[in-house]
């Protein structure tokens, strides 16, 4: 009986009294602690060998292979795709340069300006498909300077080490894409009492992590866990992708395109040639400075990138043409109801035409779609014996006005 009483755990060796549950077995016992442990080991060994990844980038594939991957999702913005393509493809040649000389080749990180629904999130996550490193996408808009309410700026390398599994080697050759970056924009040039801890300070932590030095990085996020063990990690070889909608800053361009010599040597020419509808496309470094970042970040986002405004055609094409087409997708969803969905020509003018007026990009298609679909996937699926449904003009309109109507009441 005294020796039935002195259980106690075969693999940690604890008493029964110092355990919570104690499983017992034919020769032994175990204790929840070691079953937790032995579940990870298990997850770590059987599930997680798939998400290693392999820095080789197939001989046969080269710049221009990448920018037709690209293609077949998204629509127009060839520039930005070309400059994305080249430099992911450098960054491979990066990982696996020798140093057998003096020449080190160095990164370039990217900063793409574009409006709303132009497709810079999108360009980044089609290109997460295309990868074989650790790619991670992180918003800009939740960090404040160290010390504020908010997240540290380390919080982004956390984020990329647990796409990497918490492999420190494997995140340090990794991409990471800072959306909204034009959030943290300096909020005024005028001195004040109260410290930008949202927007200047911002910036001035990131600079350490683009430029490529060691850094102290929280696994779990350093203020909920304040007890964790630091882990470092050398940002170096970390290609950073910035993107943002820089609202406002086309006034910036128009200010500092109309800046014309005085007296005999302004010429009209130079007036007729600028493209009014598309100012992005001259945006230049000393544009951002002025919108509210400061020369050392935009100095580590040596590459700018414009995106193309959506026009009706470009819109058009969104609609139909890449392979996770929005329509595709309405059709998808009647197709497990057993409906055939089909959108007249006229259906599609009609919401491309509306998008175009809501100035929202490819976004405003969604919202539009929405609104005119919503009462059919409502009552199709309880309707028997329906197979086919045909989406015309005449149904768009009677919709949206329908839409428009319930808003005004409830207004």
């Amino acid at each position: 009986m005294k020796r039935d009483k002195g259980y106690k755990c075969s693999f940690c060796g604890r008493n029964k009294e110092e355990t919570m549950i104690l499983i017992a077995g034919l020769e032994g016992h175990i204790c929840e602690n070691c079953v937790a442990q032995a579940q990870q080991i298990i997850d770590e060994e059987l599930y997680q060998q798939d998400q290693k990844f392999q820095f080789s980038l197939a001989k046969s594939i080269k710049p221009k292979d990448i920018f037709s991957f690209l293609n077949q999702y998204v629509i127009g913005q060839d520039d930005a795709k070309k400059f994305l393509a080249v430099a992911v493809y450098n960054h491979y040649k990066r990982l696996n340069q020798k140093h057998d000389d003096d020449v080190e080749i160095e990164k370039s990180n990217i900063v793409m300006v574009g409006q709303t629904g132009t497709g810079k999130t999108l360009l980044a996550r089609t290109i997460a498909r295309f990868l074989n490193v650790p790619f991670t996408i992180v918003d800009a808009t939740v960090f404040t300077e160290a010390g504020y309410v908010g997240e540290d700026v380390e919080s982004i390398l956390s984020r990329l080490l647990q796409v990497c599994n918490y492999d420190v080697k494997l995140a340090e050759k990794g991409i990471i894409y800072i959306d909204e970056i034009d959030k943290v924009a300096r909020k005024s040039d005028n001195p004040s009492i109260t410290r930008d801890v949202s927007g200047e300070g911002v910036q001035q932590s990131l600079l350490k992590l683009l430029e490529g030095s060691d850094v102290q990085v929280p696994p779990q996020g350093g203020r909920k866990h304040p007890e964790q063990k630091m882990v470092k990690i050398n940002t170096q070889n970390i290609l950073f992708l910035c993107g943002g909608a820089f609202d406002g800053i086309e006034r910036i361009i128009g200010k500092r395109m109309n800046q014309q010599a005085i007296g005999f040597k302004s010429r009209e020419k130079d007036k007729e040639v600028v493209d009014r509808d598309n100012l992005l496309q001259y945006i230049s470094p000393a544009d951002l400075k002025t919108f509210g970042l400061i020369p050392e970040l935009i100095g580590r986002l040596p590459v700018l990138v414009h995106l193309d405004p959506l026009d009706q055609a470009t819109l058009r094409a969104i609609l139909t043409e890449p392979k996770n087409a929005l329509i595709k997708q309405y059709q998808k969803l009647f197709k497990l109801e057993g409906i055939e969905l089909e959108f007249a020509d006229d259906a599609l003018d009609f919401i491309v035409t509306k998008a175009d007026e809501f100035k929202l990009g490819a976004r405003g298609l969604r919202s539009i779609c929405e609104a005119i679909m919503t009462d059919a996937m409502f009552d199709m699926p309880s309707q028997e014996g329906l197979r086919h449904f045909i989406v015309t003009e005449e149904y768009c309109k009677e919709k949206l006005r329908h839409e428009i109507m319930n808003k005004l009441k409830v207004a």
